[in-house]
């Protein structure tokens, strides 16, 4: 019974991180430069990697993926064939949650009480989910929105100048509202819920 409880418990933070991920996609997010853009869901799939591992991270990523290929980029016309719209949404959506890998070293160092490493591995985390949403919008740009390229540009500079520029903004914003969490509310955050807690006390 604990085991379940356990996996609905993890089940409910995923659906509900997925959810307030795609939500933040409604709150504005352009940089002033054009096509830059900060994708601020990156912050609640980061805070789960760190509180529930790779598995819930990158789960929590791909139902993001999911809502918003359906709810954005169908109407905006983002999706251009249906590889493109794969990879650009479900994979790279997915993939923001590769920060989990660091779970275990984090978790460690959270129990441990030793706030330098905390910092580090969640600033770690932050970077390789960062680097690799972005590393799939990047090969996206180059190979399928090329000839959109200014003329004489080749695809890939455009494509890395683009989604160079929203993973440099995206990655900042990340890191410093996980610093300001992990500074004020770590234990909350960051620090798993079980099966037992939720049972009644006799």
């Amino acid at each position: 019974m604990s085991k379940t409880m356990s996996r609905l418990i993890v089940l409910m933070e995923i659906a509900v991180i997925a959810a307030f991920a795609m939500a933040l996609e409604y709150v504005p997010h352009k940089t002033g430069i054009s096509s830059v853009e900060m994708s601020y869901g990156l912050i609640p799939i980061t805070v789960l990697a760190l509180r529930r591992g790779l598995g819930a991270g990158m789960a929590a990523g791909l139902t993001w993926g999911v809502l918003d290929v359906f709810l954005i980029g169908f109407s905006e016309g983002s999706v251009l064939n249906p590889l493109q719209g794969f990879l650009e949404y479900p994979i790279a959506f997915a993939v923001a949650g590769l920060g989990g890998l660091l779970y275990p070293q984090f978790q460690k160092a959270l129990h441990e009480n030793k706030p330098k490493t905390i910092l580090a591995t969640a600033w770690l985390a932050v970077l390789i989910g960062t680097a690799a949403k972005y590393f799939c919008h990047f090969l996206a740009g180059w190979v399928f929105w090329g000839s959109y390229a200014p003329k004489g540009m080749p695809a890939w500079l455009y494509s890395l100048a683009i989604n160079g520029g929203s993973a440099i903004a995206t990655g900042l914003v990340t890191l410093i509202v996980v610093t300001v969490l992990l500074r004020t509310v770590r234990k909350a955050l960051f620090q798993p819920k079980t099966a037992t807690q939720f049972q009644p006390q006799h």
